[in-house]
């Protein structure tokens, strides 16, 4: 395949929002020992209308969709998609951190660049038509992560999440970097649409087994970064020990674009094997869906009960997948959208009532805050509800469009299966709102400070996106819908 050494103007344009992000990044990092103390804070705003203007320019680059930099990144209506998402994802985790950092007296100009610069590298996974590219990306995302995830260098919880994500984290990659090698070995390319073609064209039957080999160990690469089993063990430790914002962060962003690219890897380059990846993921997603809900049966600390929620819903999407058809890939973008509204919602409860230390992170520690902040009560009982799927909610058609796709491609069992898992999830998640409404205030509930105005931002922009998902869905749909061809 021909390269070009002389990108265009045009395609410049097309990754505008990396390259905001990453020149805003760079600047916060040099600009931070130039400051007086006292305005250190103003880095928050500088962090936000970076994200605000990259929000800005991943929607104007849709308008010139195609193809750059030899072939490497795309911009179409799948990247657009997730670029948008995790850039939204990137401004409501900002905006619920600024409280949090001022309150464990940690605001530096740290979190902010590693917020960009994470957020920078899913963009160009969302984008990447190669998977080098995919690995890059990849890898700019996770290190950052990582870091955040022991942003607190003083707190052992922080440091214990941040070793544990960091080691499985690079064993997970090692293998995901051995599928794109084999994967080369094998068809000669590690362009998507190349090896797609390779694969179409047959050849020896030794290649189709490399092929599926290449596959499988991709896949272990990207179970572990959306959190399925049998590569789930790592996320309840980090979830609970990492900074409530910076869970709030990893289990919206890091895991969508994840998801975007395992949708687009498996869709586009390895669609002509699909009946050898196929068994690997319907078995993962109903593996995943009993641990996750059946496990956070169990739990007593809030933040390790939505660590088993994450997995749970993970499982979700990954039935989309196994379905492996058009409605399948649209239902998974329409159910990553509404489960990072609802997820960030219910971690920035969190994140407000935890307190300084996260002192009051236990289910119990709840009790009474439907009478003692009953906004914020209403606004959490919104977010639980449509993560059990009740209807009027974003959860509800996510759930539905999910197993509407497993049902078109004849996984009946999936799909009953999967019903059955959310039945289990009710229960669960049902016990929070008995013990905000039900149980008489305890010390967390009657020392808690009134909601930020970052913290209040985030959950009335996660609530009404919840709600709007839930009354009118055809509006995302039809978008996901037409941008989710990606095997054609």
């Amino acid at each position: 395949m021909p390269v070009n050494f002389m990108p265009t103007g045009t395609d410049y344009l097309r990754i505008l929002p990396e390259i905001i992000m990453t020149v805003a990044g760079t600047l916060i990092m040099l600009i931070e020992g130039w400051l007086a103390e006292n305005k250190k804070r103003n880095l928050s705003v500088f962090t936000f209308v970076a994200f605000a203007a990259a929000l800005v320019a991943a929607v104007a680059a849709n308008s010139i969709p195609g193809l750059s930099f030899s072939n490497m990144l795309i911009v179409d209506g799948f990247a657009t998609f997730f670029r948008v998402l995790v850039i939204g994802v990137g401004i409501l985790s900002l905006l619920s951190a600024v409280q949090y950092l001022k309150r464990e007296h940690a605001e530096s100009s740290e979190y902010y660049a590693l917020l960009l610069f994470s957020v920078t590298g899913q963009c160009i996974m969302a984008t990447a038509n190669e998977l080098i590219m995919i690995f890059i990306g990849l890898e700019i995302s996770s290190i950052a992560t990582y870091i955040l995830a022991g942003y607190l260098r003083d707190d052992k919880r922080n440091n214990e999440a941040a070793l544990k994500y960091f080691l499985l984290g690079s064993f997970a990659t090692a293998f995901l970097l051995y599928g794109i090698a084999w994967i080369y070995g094998t068809t000669g390319s590690t362009n998507l649409t190349v090896i797609r073609t390779a694969l179409l064209s047959g050849g020896p039957d030794r290649n189709v087994i490399l092929a599926g080999t290449a596959a499988a160990l991709m896949f272990v690469g990207f179970a572990f970064k959306v959190s399925a089993a049998p590569f789930q063990i790592w996320a309840p430790d980090v979830y609970q020990g990492a900074p409530a914002p910076v869970s709030l962060f990893m289990s919206a962003g890091p895991k969508a674009v994840a998801f975007a690219v395992f949708l687009r890897v498996f869709m586009t380059a390895f669609a002509p094997i699909t009946n050898r990846w196929e068994p690997f993921v319907w078995s993962s997603a109903l593996l995943t869906m009993i641990i996750g809900n059946f496990a956070a049966l169990m739990q007593t600390n809030i933040k390790r009960l939505l660590a088993y929620s994450s997995i749970a819903h993970a499982g979700y999407v990954m039935v989309a997948i196994a379905a492996h058809n058009q409605i399948g890939v649209a239902a998974a973008m329409f159910y990553l959208a509404a489960y990072a509204l609802m997820n960030i919602g219910a971690f920035a409860v969190i994140t407000h009532f935890s307190r300084q230390g996260e002192k009051f992170v236990n289910i119990e520690d709840l009790a009474g805050l439907g009478w003692k902040q009953p906004v914020t009560a209403g606004l959490f009982a919104i977010f639980l509800l449509s993560l059990i799927g009740v209807p009027l909610t974003g959860g509800f058609f996510g759930k539905f469009y999910i197993f509407k796709a497993a049902l078109d491609a004849n996984l009946v069992w999936l799909a009953i299966l999967g019903l059955l898992n959310s039945a289990v999830g009710a229960y669960y998640y049902l016990r929070v709102l008995v013990v905000m409404y039900m149980n008489e205030p305890g010390e967390a509930t009657l020392s808690i400070q009134p909601v930020s105005a970052g913290i209040g931002a985030t959950l009335w922009v996660a609530a009404v996106g919840t709600l709007l998902l839930g009354i009118f869905p055809s509006v995302l749909l039809n978008f996901a819908t037409s941008s989710s061809a990606l095997n054609k």
